[in-house]
């Protein structure tokens, strides 16, 4: 499917780029929207005992967040429209299908690529928080300190350029360009819906050993600044526990974790501190005039 598309479409750099950032609204305002509907528009008292943040953000809170991700998608669209451009133009080494390789090949470099963008990420999100320079650019997605499924990319021209650099690598690697797109979608996106839902799972919960989870990616939004990296990771914890990253563990060695399964375990979950949690009402998203005040 995607090297028909390049073939239909890759001649004209702009027009593949138009046609993915249509695909990119549609399909990542989607993802969020049905999130944001399941999780926030009525919830109930089971699904809140799973909330990072017992409180709930104001509307005019989620409308920054989906305005913000809508100019993200047009650019975050820049880079896969030139990997496949150049495909099309045979100036790399992308191809679809098996491209006569093995299935051993393919699952090796699949696995290859999921731990080397999710070091990658890592230590670009890493260094937005170490160096000044870069934190300025990244510090509009910290705003969101109580984030929703709208979140996920609302960043800045620069952190989306460089978080999808990798859709370049066939330049100078053969990579199956279904494989790639796929991975992005899910790894970058589905995942990243979870990771800014606002929610944790039953499992895996904040203590896994391995896996991030949505408490650790809201704790990084809650307490991340300049010179401040916590939880920069991504898919696995490695890469922050090498450098000393992991807040949770610190947290829970200290008896002072947050997460909702310790507070659950606390009693802090009870149907009376629900009770007492401010009920938001998000039906003015649906009003065009709620909209229109953010450009006034």
């Amino acid at each position: 499917m995607i090297c028909e598309a390049a073939s239909m479409f890759g001649n004209n750099l702009f027009s593949m780029w138009l046609i993915l950032t249509f695909l990119g609204l549609t399909s990542c305002l989607s993802m969020s929207g049905l999130a944001f509907a399941k999780l926030y528009w009525n919830p109930s008292y089971e699904t809140w005992r799973f909330k990072c943040n017992p409180k709930f953000p104001k509307p005019e809170h989620v409308r920054t967040e989906v305005l913000l991700t809508i100019k993200c998608i047009s650019l975050s669209t820049m880079l896969p429209a030139l990997s496949l451009y150049l495909a099309a133009q045979g100036k790399s080494q992308a191809f679809c299908g098996w491209g006569g390789r093995s299935v051993w090949w393919h699952l090796g470099v699949l696995a290859c690529l999921l731990l080397g963008i999710d070091f990658f990420e890592w230590g670009y999100h890493y260094m937005g928080h170490q160096v000044p320079a870069m934190w300025k650019q990244h510090k509009s997605h910290h705003k969101f300190y109580n984030p929703t499924p709208f979140s996920v990319i609302a960043d800045e021209a620069v952190d989306q350029l460089m978080r999808t650099a990798p859709m370049l690598l066939s330049v100078i690697m053969p990579l199956n360009m279904d494989v790639l797109f796929g991975l992005f979608a899910v790894m970058f996106y589905a995942y990243g819906v979870y990771l800014h839902s606002g929610y944790e799972l039953a499992w895996p919960d904040a203590h896994h050993p391995i896996i991030n989870t949505s408490f650790q990616h809201y704790l990084h939004h809650a307490e991340g600044a300049v010179g401040k990296p916590r939880h920069t990771g991504f898919f696995i914890k490695l890469w922050d526990q090498l450098a000393d990253g992991d807040s949770t563990a610190h947290m829970f060695q200290n008896g002072k974790c947050s997460c909702s399964k310790c507070s659950r375990e606390r009693g802090e979950r009870s149907l009376e501190a629900w009770k007492k949690v401010e009920k938001v009402d998000y039906s003015c998203l649906l009003s065009p005039k709620f909209w229109l005040q953010a450009f006034a």
